[in-house]
C-alpha cells in the first residue's frame, strides 16, 4: 500500500499562506475540531451518594435535562462508599474531555480534614461547572426536650456539658459540621453520636435515644408537622420556603450561622474551558426550567447557577473555612 505524506506546497499570496497555517493548527490541535462536535456520544454522570438521595436526584434532574437538549444519551453512574471519595476518584482519572461529570456535594470541602491521604488533589484535580444548588438543615429536637427555641436549647446544652447528644449520619457531613458549628459559636459541648447515613440517626432521634439533630429540611419538616419531631430553626442565612414560620440559627441566637448541604457539577482540571462554558450554559437552562424549579423547590432544592468562575470561588471557600472551625472547635 503507497503511504500518504502530509505535503506542503508554498504559495504565492498570503490568503493561500493563511489558509495552510490554519490547516496545520487544527491538525495540531484536534480539541478544537472536538469542541466543534460536542457532544457526539454518550456522557456519564457519576453521583457518589446511593440511589433515591439528594445527590442522586439532582444528578438524574440535570442528565435528564441535558441528554433531551443535547441529543445523547447521559448516563447516571452511582459509585457509593467513603463519603463520596470513591466517585471522586473515578472523576479525577477521567479523561478531561467533558464527557464525564460528577454531582459533587459537601463532602467534598470537607472530606480533606478527616481523610488524609485522599487518591486525589481536592484543590488541583477538579474544576467546578455551575453550583446546582443547596438544602438547608432544619434542627430539630426529640419532643421530650425542654426547650423550644435555640435559646432554650443554648441554655439547656450549657447547664448540662457533655450530657446532650447531636445525630450525624457521618463525620464531616452537613448534620455532623453543623453540631461543630454550634459548638464553637454558642460554647456549647454537645456530643456527636455518628450513625452510617441520616435515615438510621433520625429514627433514634424519633425514639428518644438521642438529643437532637441536624437534618435536611426535606426528610425531617414532615415529622415536625406532625408532632414526632420539634422544628426550631433552619440552618441557612434566610428562611425556608417550606417552613417559612421558622427562624435562621442566625436570627434565633447565633449572628452568622451558616450551614447548607450544597451541590455542583464537577469535572476533570484540564478539561479545555470551551467545553465547560457549554455544560455551564446547558445546566444553568436546566435550572431555569419552571417544571425542573418546581419540583426541586418542592423538595426543599435552593437552586443557585451561575458562572464556573462563581462555583469555583464557592468550592475554595467551603474549604478554607471548615478546617479553622474543626480545629478551633476540636
Amino acid at each position: 500500500m503507497q503511504e500518504t505524506a502530509l505535503k506542503i506546497v508554498p504559495f504565492g499570496n498570503a490568503m493561500h499562506r493563511g489558509l495552510q497555517i490554519a490547516s496545520i493548527a487544527l491538525l495540531l490541535h484536534p480539541l478544537v475540531v472536538t469542541a466543534q462536535k460536542f457532544p457526539s456520544r454518550p456522557m456519564r454522570m457519576i453521583a457518589p451518594s446511593p440511589a433515591g438521595g439528594s445527590v442522586d436526584i439532582l444528578a438524574r434532574t440535570v442528565g435528564q435535562y441535558l441528554a433531551a437538549n443535547l441529543g445523547v444519551p447521559v448516563i447516571v453512574d452511582n459509585r457509593v462508599g467513603a463519603s463520596g471519595v470513591i466517585g471522586t476518584e473515578l472523576l479525577a482519572k477521567s479523561p478531561p474531555d467533558g464527557y464525564t461529570m460528577m454531582m459533587g456535594y459537601s463532602a467534598h470541602a470537607t472530606n480533606p480534614i478527616f481523610i488524609k491521604k485522599l487518591p486525589y488533589d481536592t484543590l488541583k484535580d477538579f474544576s467546578a461547572v455551575v453550583h446546582v444548588g443547596d438544602i438547608p438543615l432544619l434542627l430539630v429536637v426529640h419532643p421530650a426536650v425542654a426547650a423550644h427555641s435555640v435559646r432554650e436549647l443554648i441554655a439547656l446544652a450549657k447547664a448540662r456539658p457533655g450530657q446532650l447528644q447531636f445525630a450525624a449520619g457521618a463525620t464531616g457531613g452537613g448534620p455532623s459540621m453543623a453540631g461543630l458549628l454550634l459548638n464553637q459559636m454558642a460554647g456549647t459541648d454537645v456530643v456527636q453520636v455518628s450513625y452510617k447515613g441520616n435515615a438510621p440517626a433520625q429514627v433514634d432521634l424519633l425514639g428518644g435515644q438521642v438529643t437532637m439533630m441536624f437534618d435536611t429540611i426535606n426528610t425531617s419538616i414532615g415529622f415536625a408537622k406532625a408532632g414526632r419531631l420539634r422544628a426550631l430553626a433552619v440552618t441557612s442565612l434566610k428562611r425556608s420556603a417550606l417552613a417559612p414560620d421558622l427562624p435562621t440559627m442566625a436570627e434565633a441566637a447565633l449572628p452568622g450561622f451558616d450551614v447548607r448541604a450544597w451541590y455542583a457539577v464537577l469535572v476533570p482540571a484540564r478539561t479545555p474551558r470551551d467545553l465547560v462554558q457549554r455544560l455551564n450554559r446547558e445546566i444553568n437552562k436546566a435550572l431555569n426550567d419552571p417544571a425542573i424549579r418546581t419540583r426541586l423547590s418542592n423538595d426543599g432544592v435552593e437552586l443557585v447557577g451561575g458562572t464556573p468562575e462563581e462555583a469555583d470561588a464557592f468550592v475554595r471557600a467551603e474549604m478554607a473555612r471548615w478546617p479553622k472551625i474543626v480545629k478551633t472547635g476540636g
